[in-house]
């Protein structure tokens, strides 16, 4: 900005001096009239120079300008970069530590099952265990009851026999007498 203020300042300058007369002088007064043509030619090739010298501090300021602003891209750039760079890596060390978590939480959960699995077969093996005994027990005591009827019937069978055998030696002992 102040290189445009300089540049405009060197064309407004080159501007006055080629519309300001210069006072002529005494002996520039009594030369003749090629002489003042050879001064607005000397002006206006000095406001020539003035306007090349300021479209040189533009073309620089505008190249300046140029650098400037690729700078300024150059540098959002990598700003962007950077900011894509730790988005990125914040997004893997979260997914790191959510992996992390998600392991741990696994882990606790299959301890848990596991535990649970081995109280449900320790429950069961205790059911079934009881259920034995009283499966046997129940056996025994049916088992032990059918000994009983056995026996019973057996001792009456026995009974009934002796009693028919011991008639039949009474009937034949009659007979026989």
């Amino acid at each position: 900005m102040e290189r445009e203020r300089k540049s405009q300042k060197a064309r407004e300058k080159a501007a006055a001096q080629a519309e300001e007369p210069a006072a002529p002088s005494v002996e520039e007064a009594a030369k003749p009239l090629v002489r003042p043509l050879d001064e607005v030619l000397g002006r206006a090739e000095r406001a020539y120079l003035a306007y090349m010298e300021a479209q040189k501090e533009v073309a620089k300021a505008y190249r300046e300008n140029e650098i400037q602003a690729e700078a300024t891209y150059r540098q959002s750039e990598q700003d962007a970069r950077n900011a894509c760079d730790a988005g990125v890596q914040q997004a893997v060390k979260t997914r790191d530590e959510l992996l992390e978590e998600a392991g741990r939480e696994r882990e606790e959960a299959t301890a848990q099952a596991r535990k649970a699995y081995q109280e449900a077969t320790d429950q069961a093996e205790a059911a079934f265990k009881e259920k034995e005994q009283q499966a046997r027990g129940a056996c025994d005591e049916s088992v032990g009851k059918a000994l009983k009827v056995y026996e019973l019937a057996k001792e009456k069978a026995w009974n009934v026999y002796q009693a028919t055998i011991e008639r039949a030696w009474r009937i034949y002992s009659k007979e026989s007498a």
